[in-house]
């Protein structure tokens, strides 16, 4: 079992006390944790595309509209597939050390998931907003619901992590979130909670 005892650098924190086994069983469970979030959101929006085609004004809707509704529904059928890809893979190799390989490929999925997520959303909100308002309205309701998730999904994470360069670089970072440092593990063990 090699360590990781390789010493900080600038820019990066200094290196957990784990094995790669340990360090890919840490992340694995980290991005199980992300996926049962975003997984809760493609659920409710499945469910809501879904009920949607057996509702009294469905045969009303334009071309256009239907388009719109058919490739929303098939791109929140998409981004649940690639969500709970990760689980089918680790399943289908469950025992055989592979783990850093699930993680790295389960992170692909997640991100590619992500933007398909995107798109869902945008349609989403396209559709609802051309019934309820007209075309107009849904296309710029559509176009702030890609720009809003870009900023947030995309442009934010960019951000924080460049004040975290910019604060380490200065001396300033506090190791921790909020400028609190996390303490040490109250029975002496490596903490791998993160």
């Amino acid at each position: 079992m090699a360590e990781n005892n390789s010493a900080p650098t600038p820019g990066n924190p200094p290196p957990r006390d784990e094995t790669s086994f340990e360090r890919a069983d840490r992340n694995f469970s980290e991005i199980l944790q992300e996926l049962r979030v975003t997984q809760a959101g493609v659920q409710i929006l499945f469910a809501f595309l879904l009920t949607l085609a057996f509702t009294e004004r469905f045969p009303s809707l334009d071309t256009v509209q239907r388009a719109t509704y058919v490739t929303t529904l098939l791109l929140a059928v998409l981004s649940a597939a690639l969500f709970t890809a990760p689980a089918a893979l680790h399943r289908s190799l469950f025992g055989q050390h592979s783990k850093p390989r699930i993680v790295r490929v389960s992170s692909r999925l997640a991100g590619i998931g992500m933007v398909v997520l995107v798109f869902a959303l945008a349609g989403s909100v396209l559709l609802v907003v051309d019934v309820a308002v007209g075309r107009t309205g849904g296309i710029i309701a559509s176009a702030g619901t890609l720009v809003v998730c870009a900023g947030l999904w995309g442009l934010l994470p960019v951000l924080v992590r460049g004040a975290g360069k910019d604060d380490q670089a200065a001396g300033t970072g506090t190791g921790g979130p909020g400028g609190v440092t996390p303490s040490a593990p109250r029975s002496g063990a490596p903490d791998r909670g993160r």
